[in-house]
């Protein structure tokens, strides 16, 4: 059939036929496998921070919540940093169902090794689940591309459908993991749940191969099973790297920054080896994206980091008493952003098209804006609260942290489920899997990012004698203004710059 996009011809070969709601049957199955997952993230990471700084580093007093931000940071970029080789591995050796189907083994065996009490043991169930979140993660996303014709208008809706299930399961699993089974009996077991909706996952992945078809299959002449399980030590090797990158924040960063250096030079190489024009500028355009998308993602991480922090000693209980608070009932707030998402998601899957047959649909370098520049205001209303609604106990109103986090998610609604679109449509056919890599390669940058300024936001300072103390909230406002001005100065960039980047684009909307 011919792509609309840029004239030349492409065979399309869809799903089995089929479909509800205005789309393929299998964009459905994937949105169940993808909530169980998520429902498996989220959970943990839920209540991750705050355990790693009350289980394994209390003895440092102010300093705990630093380290267990340096901790939180460093897995949340390797679990998108990943991604990279694990595109790669779909692409051109696995397929995408198996690699989903290996990844999402991997990660259920290190969320269940996550409940030893032991750090060196913990930091080993974390490196198990980056490992086989490399393999899931990208793969599931590029599927949703493949079910799609180019050209077929109703692609960037059905990428939202399938960010609400990613939402739906993010927002169930802190009211289970941390306001509900870790206030009651410890956070720890809050992992256990992750690891029950992993299995889940895993479980309806095989539900779905029915519908799926030929989808994410191995190519012909890959089908067996000896490149699953040698994949599948590859990965056991990978964790025992990413182990001993969990303990060396600093050339995490060097290694991170070495990569994305690695990926652009590929990016601007291949389009030169295409002598397609047209492809080069769309690499180009592609690239200048993923800088906007790591400054959105570093400002908005901090969400299971510094605001989760922040919710737990300087925000009023939205229910329950301070104890209660405290020991996981803080973990609500995480439920909020996947809730938001939930009611407006379906608003915006509708919004873009009218707009479009309206001639008003913003460009995608205009959402990405308007993304940076609603997590900046965000950053700006709970600065204002802090200074101005702080009742006698130093504490803020839980609903200016609700505020802020719905500010947040519309403006993650502007910016990520455009942007997975985005990388399917600007990539060549036959390295999507790698540029959808490359894309949470982009958002493993932010969350090392994220880390390291959670920690300066909640780290805590010294006396003028040496002591630690804990961090103040004025020490919270200082942080999140700078936040804002970043925010707000990268989203007025991309305003100013969005027609010069929808030309390097060549009509992919």
């Amino acid at each position: 059939m011919t792509n609309q996009t840029d004239g030349t011809n492409t065979a399309f070969r869809g799903p089995p036929s089929g479909e509800f709601m205005g789309h393929p049957t299998a964009l459905w199955q994937l949105f169940n496998i993808e909530m169980w997952e998520r429902f498996s993230y989220y959970g943990m990471r839920a209540v991750l921070a705050v355990y790693v700084a009350t289980t394994f580093f209390a003895h440092l007093g102010a300093g705990a919540n630093a380290e267990a931000s340096l901790v939180y940071g460093g897995y949340t970029a390797l679990v998108y940093a990943t991604g990279l080789a694990g595109g790669y591995i779909a692409d051109h050796v696995l397929g995408y169902q198996r690699s989903i189907l290996l990844g999402a083994i991997i990660m259920a065996a290190g969320l269940f090794v996550l409940l030893i009490e032991d750090l060196n043991w913990f930091l080993i169930g974390l490196a198990l689940i980056v490992a086989g979140n490399g393999l899931f993660k990208p793969n599931i996303s590029t599927m949703i591309g493949k079910l799609y014709a180019p050209g077929d208008v109703r692609r960037d809706s059905g990428f939202t459908i399938f960010y609400m299930g990613i939402n739906l399961g993010a927002m169930i699993a802190p009211l289970v993991t941390a306001s509900w089974i870790g206030a009651t009996w410890g956070m720890k077991w809050g992992f256990f749940a992750a690891g029950i909706g992993m299995i889940l996952s895993t479980l309806f992945l095989e539900v779905a191969k029915k519908s799926l078809g030929h989808i994410g299959l191995p190519e012909e002449g890959k089908e067996g099973w000896g490149r699953f399980f040698a994949v599948g030590a590859g990965a056991l090797v990978l964790a025992g790297i990413v182990y001993f990158l969990l303990s060396e924040s600093t050339i995490l960063g060097y290694l991170l920054v070495t990569i994305m250096a690695g990926l652009i030079v590929y990016f601007i190489m291949s389009g030169i080896r295409s002598k397609n024009k047209v492809q080069m500028q769309r690499y180009i355009a592609m690239l200048i994206l993923f800088v906007a998308n790591a400054c959105f993602w570093a400002l908005f991480e901090q969400a299971g980091s510094s605001l989760n922090f922040f919710a737990r000693e300087f925000v009023t209980p939205m229910f329950g008493s301070m104890e209660t608070w405290q020991a996981g009932g803080f973990g609500i707030f995480q439920s909020l952003n996947p809730l938001y998402i939930l009611i407006f998601a379906p608003v915006f899957a509708i919004l873009w098209p009218k707009l479009d047959k309206m001639n008003m649909n913003p460009s995608i370098p205009r959402k990405f804006a308007l993304g940076l520049i609603q997590v900046a205001l965000g950053f700006l209303l709970l600065v204002f609260a802090i200074g101005n609604m702080q009742n006698a106990a130093g504490l803020v109103p839980w609903i200016f942290l609700a505020l802020t986090y719905l500010l947040h998610t519309s403006g993650e609604l502007c910016l990520s489920p455009i942007g997975l679109s985005m990388v399917t449509k600007l990539a060549d056919e036959k390295e999507v899997g790698l540029a959808m890599g490359g894309w949470f390669l982009s958002i493993a940058m932010a969350q090392y990012v994220a880390g390291l300024i959670a920690a300066i936001a909640s780290g805590g300072t010294t006396s003028g004698h040496g002591a630690p103390v804990a961090a103040t909230i004025t020490q919270y406002s200082g942080v999140y203004m700078q936040l804002f001005w970043i925010g707000l100065v990268f989203g007025v960039a991309y305003l100013v710059l969005a027609p010069a980047i929808n030309k390097l684009m060549h009509g992919v909307k």
